[in-house]
């Protein structure tokens, strides 16, 4: 069943427009001129109940403009959306009770007070009942490790602290639609897996529907498995990440560990990305790789070697750049 539809979804804004110099300045007073920019151009997808959706692209492309209209903080300029039923920009009580939005660079948590009361004010607004919230909060507590630090001041935690809390405050109602933008932003690598388990941890419990922004491909790479790449506005791809980059990535990364330095002729070794003498790593095209790895093998010096897929970070860039401003793909 589809938890959410959009068709046809377009934004535009007006910008103000000035010619350069004090010329310019004056003439605004008198006539001010706008341009037209289109941020989201007549795009459409479908996310069924319990999919986690990996939503990518470059700084402006239209990710986080497309994600405030399907919450509803701002209203489409035309087109369709459909989110358990509702019209986000109406913003009706029960479609807001059934959603959460998080986003790792705002923050919901009150700086002055502690995590336990921004909890009991969320019960407030939600409507939760007692012996819900009370089991509700428990539970998340727990699962995110954070007993000790819900009756200290905000301003007094850590940012990893503060991001847990914010995962558990907005779900405390149990929303059956998650829109997360940037959660592990600026968290280091162990906080990071932590988010990103317990992400997954509700989403297989509550069978939540999950729309993830995200510039940290770890993030993507361990939760997603389905992805929308949006470029320029437009949707250019919609379909497995797997696809993606078995269509995408023709290269492997060979990593070895040696037991002494290579002949000299093994310099010239394709795709040569580093070497100091102990490991050495190599991106080759996949017609080569047997090739590569029996040159390395014949030398006798291999303690160790494994065969990796290009970062996805790596085959998006590639994939962004190469595919421009091209139709939407769908593997």
């Amino acid at each position: 069943m589809s938890i959410i539809q959009v068709r046809n979804l377009s934004k535009s804004y007006s910008i103000y427009t000035k010619n350069p110099g004090l010329l310019g300045s004056l003439k605004s007073f008198v006539k001010r001129d706008y341009a037209v920019v289109q941020a989201v151009k007549a795009i459409n997808f479908s996310i069924e109940e319990g999919e986690i959706i990996g939503f990518l692209g470059a700084n402006g492309a239209g990710k986080t403009t497309t994600m405030k209209m399907l919450v509803g903080i701002i209203q489409p300029s035309s087109g369709d959306i459909n989110v358990l039923g509702h019209t986000p920009y109406e913003r009706r009580n029960e479609y807001l009770k059934s959603i959460s939005f998080v986003a790792g660079q705002k923050q919901q948590l009150a700086w002055d007070l502690t995590p336990n009361d921004s909890f009991i004010l969320n019960k407030v607004i939600y409507d939760l009942e007692d012996d819900e919230f009370s089991r509700c909060r428990d539970e998340l507590v727990e699962l995110l490790s954070i007993r000790s630090v819900i009756d200290r001041p905000v301003r007094n935690l850590s940012l990893g602290e503060r991001m847990k809390c914010e995962l558990a405050l907005s779900l405390l109602h149990k929303p059956k639609v998650l829109f997360l933008d940037e959660p592990t932003i600026g968290l280091d690598v162990n906080m990071q897996r932590v988010v990103r388990e317990f992400i997954l941890h509700y989403n297989q419990t509550h069978k939540a529907t999950i729309l993830l922004t995200s510039h940290y491909m770890a993030d993507v790479e361990a939760l997603a498995r389905r992805v929308i790449i949006i470029n320029s506005g437009e949707i250019v791809y919609d379909g497995q990440l797997s696809h993606l980059i078995a269509k995408r990535s023709p290269r492997k990364i060979v990593k070895a560990t040696l037991s002494g330095p290579m002949r000299p002729a093994l310099n010239s070794l394709p795709g040569l990305l580093f070497y100091d003498g102990h490991d050495i790593e190599l991106v080759v095209e996949h017609d080569a790789l047997p090739s590569a790895i029996t040159r390395l093998i014949s030398e006798r010096i291999v303690l160790d070697i494994s065969i990796h897929d290009e970062p996805i970070d790596r085959v998006l860039e590639g994939y962004l750049s190469s595919n421009g401003e091209s139709n939407v793909q769908m593997l």
